[in-house]
């Protein structure tokens, strides 16, 4: 068993999830750490298990008969490890869960591990994200509230859209390079203590996609560890590619897991606040748009607030 288990979920992007892999490999063998690599496949149509299994003979592959979604695809990669199981199995110090729209820069996954292992209270870490541009990512978050529903739906003035209002970290703290605290980091690139694995659980398989990584983080913080984002470890971060390819349904299971979220971390009445403007929300979008395919997504939404318990 190696000190890292690099776990990467895949559902019909295999030119993104090659690229994913040969960049990974590239920067793990020339700085480490010595590391095991599996990928789930979830029953991708394009050949994505195939080409991985072709050039990448060491990746432990998954090839599931179903699309399982982010969470439980991660989980089922998880179990594979050795985690959930009342065996005695070696398990590694520490696993790396990467997007496969991801393209790693030199050192990032050596920086990531080193700084999650260099601080005993320290749950989750993760990079610092770019756009294939190059330009600025945010990659952590304030947990959602009130405020950021508010930003998706109503006018806001520009200057509070990128701010903490809207749950964002300043740029500055991502420019000074150093790891700060923050709430949670976005899924692309989550790296996980094993003990933390261990006491937490994994994640929630009732979110299908989306807010997962949410969950997860907020039960790490509950649970007494913290949280940090590594800017200096830099990871390029496509953004969107499996689940831009079913938008409308994509919508649906964005906004369900949403209210799964609120429901599971907030208080009662600011869940009714959540569902109320949700609500709101989709009904303004569906009359903004004249794509009938989105407009049900929305008006499904829009049921869903109304009337989720």
């Amino acid at each position: 068993m190696s000190d890292l288990a690099v776990v990467i979920v895949t559902w019909n992007v295999r030119d993104l999830a090659l690229d994913a892999l040969r960049s990974l490999f590239a920067d793990l063998d020339a700085n480490g750490p010595d590391a095991d690599v599996y990928v789930i496949d979830s029953a991708s149509s394009d050949g994505t298990a195939a080409a991985i299994a072709a050039a990448f003979p060491q990746v432990k592959l998954i090839a599931s008969t179903e699309n399982l979604g982010f969470g439980r695809a991660n989980n089922v990669a998880l179990r594979q490890i050795g985690f959930g199981e009342n065996t005695n199995r070696p398990l590694p110090k520490a696993v790396y869960l990467l997007n496969p729209d991801t393209i790693t820069h030199a050192g990032a996954t050596r920086l990531l591990y080193d700084t999650l292992l260099s601080d005993a209270k320290l749950g989750l870490v993760g990079a610092g994200l770019e756009y294939e541009d190059g330009s600025f990512q945010h990659s952590a978050f304030h947990f959602p509230g009130l405020r950021q529903l508010w930003v998706e739906f109503f006018p806001t003035p520009g200057r509070l859209v990128d701010s903490p209002f809207n749950g964002r970290y300043p740029r500055a703290l991502y420019e000074a390079g150093q790891p700060f605290t923050v709430d949670f980091t976005l899924g692309a690139t989550m790296v996980l203590r094993r003990e933390v694995i261990e006491q937490t659980g994994m994640f929630d398989e009732n979110f299908f996609m989306y807010c997962e990584e949410i969950d997860l983080a907020w039960r790490i913080h509950e649970a007494g560890w913290d949280v940090c984002c590594v800017p200096s470890a830099l990871v390029t971060h496509l953004s969107g590619q499996s689940t831009g390819q079913a938008r409308p349904q994509s919508i649906i299971n964005l906004w369900t897991s949403r209210l799964l979220l609120y429901r599971k971390h907030h208080p009662a009445w600011k869940v009714m606040l959540a569902r109320l403007m949700i609500a709101v929300g989709m009904w303004l979008m569906a009359r903004k748009t004249e794509n009938l395919t989105l407009r049900e997504a929305y008006q499904t939404m829009q049921s869903k607030a109304l009337g989720q318990q």
